[in-house]
């Protein structure tokens, strides 16, 4: 979209969206990824790394090269953040920034992490066991602490404003978006590199305790029908890697510096809290229920204003119910809806950055994946999913929302 048509249609004093880096178990870069979310194909396969396990596979992004994609130094990072710092220069490259001409104390990164990084502490665990205390690496924090992911964002391209990592489990990456909303609302920034990653398949432990909690799907015999939103037959979630990065300016911003294209706006983000358990939703929805409708005040809009849901469904039995029946009470005009976990599995605190930038994509093209592996839905489950094909919509307005362990919610609304 050309910075004219911006100041004609959006005004100068929303937020907009420039630039998507998407580094997922479909494939590097949005064309990969939205490819894969069209088809509507599970890409979960056993993993040699979880051999031994209970539950021994998961969906971990294929011919991932962190020398090419990160650059230099990339060897001292762990994956979680060699995925975000690539996300993020893959999103710089669409937005068409070049960090050499921004102000750099106007530039902010905000990305949110559900898991701290255990690839590194694995390793040098079995060191202080072992008493080789001199062999441990100094680089053990500094490559695995939860913040230096944002860290390494801001050093690598020169982003010196407000520089943030955010936390609420799998609504993570929503979070951070929603942070970054703020930020630029506040004008404190004019530019916020925002986002998700995570790596949970690097951490046998991660996965393990997954499975002791009885979260993951069992399904060892056939990995890639395992993840199943809103079916019938789901039995757990997938755990996969990933990692999205948005681009995000003030308007105003984006046409003084004459942007070719503006994806899509953020318009709002709701948070709430369910204060109810540890792990396990409040069957009765209200907190969901709060952050949807905080979503839509903050946008401005009505409940029949939304013409298509990105769900956090995560083909567990009680979190897609208790979902489901609060989307059919807060939306009863029956939006379609989908979720990208059938085919990406769940990135955790990468997921709500990830089906953002999904939801900016059915903005833009006007079509809403289908969810994989939907054979039967659930008859409990009141709502339009779509399912085997990919369905065209008119869309002005979508809902990208995610929930966490913790009872922590995390909506988005987004407009054309």
């Amino acid at each position: 979209m050309k910075a004219s048509r911006l100041d004609e249609e959006f005004g100068t004093d929303c937020v907009a969206v420039t630039g998507l880096g998407l580094v997922t178990p479909a494939g590097v870069g949005w064309e990969a990824t939205w490819k894969g979310v069209l088809a509507g194909q599970s890409v979960a396969a056993t993993d040699p790394a979880l051999a031994g396990l209970p539950v021994d596979f998961s969906c971990r992004v294929p011919d991932f090269d962190p020398h090419a994609l990160v650059g230099k130094g990339a060897g001292r990072l762990d994956r979680f953040s060699q995925l975000a710092v690539a996300a993020a220069r893959l999103s710089l490259l669409d937005a068409g920034l070049d960090p050499a001409e921004w102000a750099a104390d106007r530039v902010g990164v905000v990305i949110g992490v559900g898991l701290p990084s255990l690839e590194t502490c694995q390793r040098e665990w079995v060191k202080l066991h072992a008493g080789n205390y001199k062999e441990v690496s100094p680089l053990t924090l500094p490559r695995s602490l939860p913040n230096m992911v944002a860290g390494e964002i801001g050093m690598r391209f020169g982003a010196r404003g407000p520089n943030l990592t955010v936390s609420t489990a799998c609504a993570s990456g929503g979070t951070a978006l929603g942070t970054a909303l703020d930020l630029l609302r506040s004008g404190r920034c004019d530019i916020v590199l925002a986002g998700g990653t995570e790596a949970a398949p690097t951490a046998r432990l991660h996965v393990l305790a997954g499975s002791q909690m009885r979260a993951l799907s069992t399904r060892r015999s056939d990995p890639a029908a395992a993840s199943r939103p809103f079916d019938a037959d789901r039995d757990g979630f997938v755990v996969a890697e990933g990692a999205a990065v948005l681009v995000l300016e003030r308007s105003e911003h984006a046409l003084a510096r004459r942007a070719g294209r503006v994806r899509a706006r953020l318009l709002g983000y709701g948070a709430s809290a369910d204060a109810h358990h540890p792990t396990a939703p409040d069957p009765t929805g209200e907190g969901v229920a709060l952050a949807l409708r905080a979503a839509l005040g903050d946008a401005g809009l009505r409940p029949g204003d939304i013409d298509h849901v990105n769900a956090h469904a995560t083909s567990t039995r009680l979190n897609d119910l208790v979902e489901s029946q609060v989307l059919d009470r807060v939306f009863p005009h029956s939006p379609p809806v989908t979720s990208n976990k059938g085919v990406l599995g769940h990135t955790m605190g990468a997921a709500g950055a990830i089906e953002a930038a999904c939801a900016v994509l059915s903005l833009e093209q006007q079509v809403v994946p289908p969810v994989a592996n939907l054979d039967s839905l659930d008859p409990e489950i009141p709502l339009d999913v779509v399912s085997k094909m990919p369905r065209q919509v008119r869309m002005e307005h979508v809902i990208s929302a995610s929930y966490g362990f913790g009872g922590q919610n995390a909506v988005l609304a987004l407009g054309r």
